[in-house]
């Protein structure tokens, strides 16, 4: 197929080098340039704009960092775009946004499909990712051959919106983990507890979760190449609480957690990847969190 890529970030570049090696003709744009770089060695074409990609595929994929830039390269595809056309949104965005944007795409006669997903950089480099799609089923049916190479699984879940609020329930609940144990952690050290016996208690008690059956074995290292700034994580938790107050939902403790990285943030930590989180944890609570290795 010829399909189109706009953002080649550590999500959109691994995506379209994938779609190369699928065999697919692939047209790329970034506002960087640069970042087309290696994927034209590897034989995609970059163009100057969205209209250019939307004029050259029958498919483009986008992966945005904000619902400002999704509506934004939106409108611009939209100028180049012929009837038919469709625009798959990979990105965390509003629910509402996006039903939005389907209706003007629609009223262009093109189709917009709403396909967030779980698994970061890694699981676009890897194929591992999940895509959380919403939109018309003629539409899902045509891309979901692409999809499905790309990633695990794919979950339809009907009308444009519910992708996104699928993708935000996930989001909350991966934040609000990991923020819980480093709290639960940084009270462990603080009572001079060893965090090493403090993770088998948790994980052999019952409490676990994915962060402290996983992640946690990582929390030694700092200052990682940034896969998923805390900026855009901060940016997530706000759509997270507002989504909430759109559907009028209680949502206490993702106002608490949209706060701590709003706080990261201004802390100076936004452009650090997430991992670094218990770096900001750390700094809150003025100790060190460190992890002995796991007992033989």
């Amino acid at each position: 197929m010829r399909i189109g890529v706009i953002g080649l970030g550590n999500i959109g570049g691994a995506i379209a080098a994938n779609l190369l090696a699928d065999g697919h003709e692939v047209v790329v744009h970034d506002a960087d340039a640069e970042r087309a770089r290696a994927l034209v060695a590897a034989g995609a074409r970059a163009v100057d704009g969205p209209a250019e990609v939307a004029g050259a595929a029958e498919i483009t994929l986008a992966s945005l960092p904000s619902p400002d830039a999704v509506r934004a390269v939106a409108g611009a595809w939209l100028r180049g775009a012929a009837p038919g056309s469709i625009f798959v949104d990979l990105s965390t965005n509003s629910p509402r946004a996006v039903q939005e944007l389907g209706e003007r795409l629609a009223a262009a006669g093109c189709h917009l499909l709403e396909a967030p997903l779980t698994g970061g950089a890694p699981g676009a480099q890897a194929r591992m990712l999940v895509f959380l799609v919403a939109g018309d089923p003629q539409v899902y049916a045509r891309c979901q051959p692409v999809l499905e190479k790309l990633g695990r699984a794919t979950f339809h879940l009907g009308e444009l919106g519910r992708g996104n609020v699928a993708k935000l329930v996930n989001s909350l609940l991966a934040f609000t983990c990991t923020w819980v144990s480093l709290e639960g952690l940084c009270l462990a050290a603080a009572a001079g507890i060893d965090l090493r016996t403090m993770v088998e208690i948790v994980r052999t008690g019952g409490a676990s979760n994915f962060f402290m059956d996983r992640l946690v074995e990582g929390i030694n290292q700092r200052e990682r190449p940034p896969q998923f700034a805390l900026e855009l994580a901060a940016k997530d938790a706000r759509l997270i609480v507002d989504t909430a107050l759109q559907l009028g939902v209680p949502s206490p403790v993702a106002g608490q957690i949209a706060q701590v990285f709003v706080s990261a943030v201004r802390a100076g930590f936004g452009k650090r990847d997430w991992s670094d989180l218990v770096a900001f944890a750390e700094r809150q609570a003025d100790l060190k969190l460190e992890l002995a290795p796991p007992r033989i």
